[in-house]
């Protein structure tokens, strides 16, 4: 599987994949789960630029970053600070734990749930999607999204509805969206995100950048 990426003068990207052979439907191990809580301290540490560097990148297509809008990272550490970050499943516990300590929003899709080839551009004018099960939906335009033949599915602030993750899920794509002002940061979010998933039994874990 390819993946076409628009070139883009503020991303630092990669892109990885896996395979969990149960599925979803049991629970993350206490060893992953104590990262829900931002006290606990892990491997990666958010720089103080980090928050500033995410909103210019989505900035950079005309989105506008900024109340219900901004950066999924941030509403995770808003969550987590508050203490109503609670477990979902192995790979979005993964997704969740990773983004909270590095800083850095993180997609995470179901492949089997996608639709023809995919890649990373610019959502155009006037361009929505439902981004959760109560039906709400949020306006993309000009924010750099991952796409598929139905349009937009994921991106740094509400990934689609129709491509998340359930218990049945077995194939899974993350994107990590960071910025080239944060040179590193995005390989060490995706060297630890791999550490996770092997430990919560992924398996065929491929680098798709």
């Amino acid at each position: 599987m390819t993946v076409d990426v628009l070139e883009h003068p503020l991303l630092e990207l990669r892109l990885l994949s896996c395979v969990f052979p149960e599925g979803l439907g049991g629970s993350s191990s206490p060893e992953l789960l104590q990262f829900l809580d931002p006290n606990t301290e892990g491997p990666l540490v958010i720089r103080e630029e980090t928050k500033t560097q995410i909103r210019d990148l989505l900035r950079w297509g005309g989105f506008k970053p900024s109340g219900r809008s901004k950066p999924a990272s941030e509403y995770l550490l808003k969550a987590a600070a508050g203490g109503f970050l609670g477990p979902i499943n192995p790979a979005v516990d993964v997704c969740n734990v990773v983004s909270l300590h590095s800083g850095l929003p993180i997609s995470v899709v179901d492949l089997d749930r996608v639709v023809g080839g995919l890649r990373i551009g610019i959502a155009d004018k006037d361009t929505r999607y439902v981004f959760n099960a109560s039906g709400q939906e949020i306006d993309v335009s000009g924010l750099l999204c991952l796409m598929d033949e139905n349009g937009p599915c994921a991106n740094a602030v509400k990934d689609s509805q129709r491509t998340k993750t359930d218990s049945e899920s077995r194939r899974c794509l993350y994107v990590f969206w960071g910025s080239t002002a944060l040179s590193g940061d995005v390989e060490e979010a995706y060297n630890w995100a791999r550490e996770c998933l092997a430990a919560e039994g992924a398996e065929a874990l491929s680098s798709l950048i």
